[in-house]
């Protein structure tokens, strides 16, 4: 089971990386704009948090070689930042971690450059409506599934498919502990939720089906079928009551 936090000191290591991501993802997401090259994103987000006092999470990790995740359109995660150039009306998804006291913070954002249509908002707001649905489910007492229940309840209501390839999970003094955390799956079952528990609860949903392809550079994974893809991600911990959201600007 996830590690999570055991003591006030743990917790607010917690908060310091989580807090770290917010700010860095909303840098990110106010600096995105049409004609730039992803790996201008990637110099901003590793100079702001090392600003901090921090460092990226992503950057090594796995022999990951960026700071930040830049997912495209079809692209849903793992998008290498380099000489691609962003264009109006294009779907990016930003994906950063960020270390702090030897603790970790996990957030995503997926932002629309320029004017979009009725589906590419709806492809949104629903992510990120499942992310907050999601989000209230993560209570002592209760079940993984809950989350996971809740999560694709939210998305198919709204006419979208999530990804089952890829999932949420646990975090703390590692970026992916125990327990995976998936999008979908039924309410009541799986492992009890408990109090210092943290996860990073992170929907990915499509416009259309849900399998997945992995690029040529073994990293960035697509929608198979070429369908538009958006991710929304926060750290959360389990408390006695409302969960904490430990990215939250």
């Amino acid at each position: 089971m996830a590690i999570g936090i055991k003591n006030e000191r743990e917790l607010q290591a917690m908060r310091k990386a989580g807090c770290m991501v917010a700010r860095v993802l909303d840098v990110l997401s106010g600096s995105v704009c049409a004609g730039m090259e992803t790996a201008e994103l990637d110099e901003i987000a590793e100079r702001e948090v090392r600003a901090m006092g921090g460092r990226p999470s992503f950057k090594g990790y796995r022999g990951y070689p960026a700071s930040l995740c830049v997912s495209i359109n079809d692209e849903i995660v793992h998008g290498i930042p380099g000489r691609r150039v962003i264009k109006s009306g294009d779907v990016v998804s930003l994906d950063f971690g960020a270390i702090a006291d030897g603790f970790q913070g996990d957030a995503a954002t997926t932002v629309v450059v320029g004017q979009a249509g009725m589906l590419t908002m709806g492809l949104l707001d629903a992510t990120w409506e499942s992310l907050n649905a999601g989000i209230a489910a993560a209570r002592a007492g209760g079940r993984l599934g809950d989350i996971s229940s809740a999560i694709q309840c939210c998305a198919e209501s709204r006419g979208f498919t999530v990804v089952r390839e890829y999932t949420g999970h646990g975090i703390g003094h590692a970026m992916h502990e125990d327990p995976l955390v998936p999008n979908f799956g039924e309410p009541g079952t799986g492992p009890e939720l408990k109090k210092g528990m943290t996860l990073a609860i992170e929907p990915m949903l499509t416009t259309g089906d849900w399998r997945t392809k992995v690029g040529r550079d073994k990293w960035v994974v697509s929608t198979l079928d070429g369908s538009l893809a958006a991710h929304f991600e926060h750290t959360v911990a389990v408390t006695d009551g409302e969960p904490e959201i430990m990215t939250k600007a």
